[in-house]
């Protein structure tokens, strides 16, 4: 359910002509992926804080991620037949172009019947049509654009958008200038308010204090580079003296469970499909190996955790390696190139975890770009569109 946490409180607008005693109405359209989905919680969570009889409605893509995970969050969520464009096989996007109109005319009827004061974009299929439609109908949007690299969608929403909230610097390049706000990204609340001391978090995770220990969280699909990586790598994480918790994803876990009883898992390698606990999990962490996505690297800016990013190259716009260069234009991370991977990673990683003045100074530097309450910064952006 959505958190009350007094944190995400904020000062909602004054002298408005909207009366904001009666309950505001909101949408929050977009997902497909975590990185699209936990902001969009987070956003809802901080405006159901600030204001608990805000009525949220959230709009998303059938068969995708969030028709599951926004209903266990606690919100109602409708689902358009939206996907995205086949770029290898033109002739299948002639059903896509089907979805994307019956999405719209759905998107309109679903706007006409909850009649929201604002609609919020947080990328995905379904924010296209959705945030397209409202600005259509004259409802005032924000989109929150989580990437380095602003991807098509966006870019095509931000020419009727009133506000739009990002991550990074320099996104001037994408949006007009005068739209668009320093926000960062939401994070899962809970990562940041772990209890544990880092010796208590290894012990927990039944490892030894004294020696380092590297996180490799490699998502769910995308996983499979970094989990060849380690795989290929076996006798020399025996060999080493760091100790590594490895989070394979639900989809390779059984394949990579037999190779292990085939080949023989080290003692200092815990293995396992998904973490519950990932704010203990970070906080053991010494090091953490990930790919780049938006959400990730918020998360280790925010948390201050030295990293090594391998960018997926499956993603529209390369834009995981823009977001993982920018951090490492800064020092606050290594990067390797997911062609490398196989090759380099983990002998970097145990290098990097053993060598604590470079540990330092990516946690200082990573830490320094963290944006906090981002959440709470953009509920106060969207009750002030109320205003308006």
């Amino acid at each position: 359910m959505y958190s009350t946490n007094e944190n995400y409180f904020v000062n909602l607008p004054q002298n408005s002509d909207v009366d904001m005693n009666r309950p505001l109405k909101i949408i929050i359209s977009g997902g497909g992926t975590g990185g699209h989905i936990f902001p969009a919680l987070s956003i809802a969570n901080a405006m159901k804080a600030a204001k608990p009889d805000t009525e949220i409605l959230f709009v998303g893509a059938k068969g995708r991620m969030e028709m599951q995970r926004v209903p266990a969050a606690g919100y109602e969520i409708k689902g358009l037949p939206v996907s995205g464009f086949d770029r290898k096989h033109l002739l299948r996007n002639i059903s896509v172009l089907w979805h994307l109109l019956k999405s719209r005319r759905m998107a309109k009827r679903i706007i006409k019947d909850f009649q929201p004061d604002v609609a919020v974009g947080v990328g995905g299929y379904a924010s296209g049509p959705t945030l397209n439609m409202a600005a259509k109908m004259g409802i005032p949007t924000l989109i929150q654009e989580q990437n380095s690299y602003a991807g098509v969608t966006n870019k095509l929403l931000a020419k009727s958008a009133r506000k739009i909230c990002v991550a990074y610097e320099g996104m001037e390049r994408f949006f007009p200038a005068e739209k668009i706000m320093l926000t960062g990204n939401p994070v899962r609340q809970q990562l940041l308010e772990c209890k544990l001391s880092r010796a208590e978090a290894i012990q927990k995770l039944g490892f030894d204090p004294v020696r380092p220990l590297i996180l490799i969280i490699g998502g769910s699909l995308g996983a499979g580079t970094i989990n060849e990586s380690v795989l290929g790598s076996l006798e020399l994480i025996a060999q080493s003296k760091v100790q590594i918790v490895w989070q394979t994803g639900g989809y390779y876990f059984e394949d990579i469970k037999r190779r292990l009883s085939e080949q023989g898992c080290p003692g200092n390698l815990k293995v396992t499909d998904f973490i519950q606990g990932m704010d203990e999990a970070y906080r053991a962490a010494d090091l953490v190996i990930s790919r780049a996505g938006a959400s990730s690297i918020s998360e280790l800016c925010l948390l201050g955790k030295p990293s090594i990013l391998v960018p997926s190259p499956n993603v529209a716009e390369d834009h995981q390696t823009h977001n993982a260069m920018a951090l490492v234009n800064r020092n606050a991370a290594l990067l390797v190139k997911d062609i490398d991977a196989r090759g380099e990673l983990i002998q970097l990683a145990i290098k990097t975890s053993l060598n604590i003045s470079v540990l330092n100074q990516l946690a200082t530097n990573a830490k320094a770009m963290g944006l906090p309450d981002s959440a709470k910064i953009i509920a106060e952006e969207v009750f002030k569109l109320c205003e308006k």
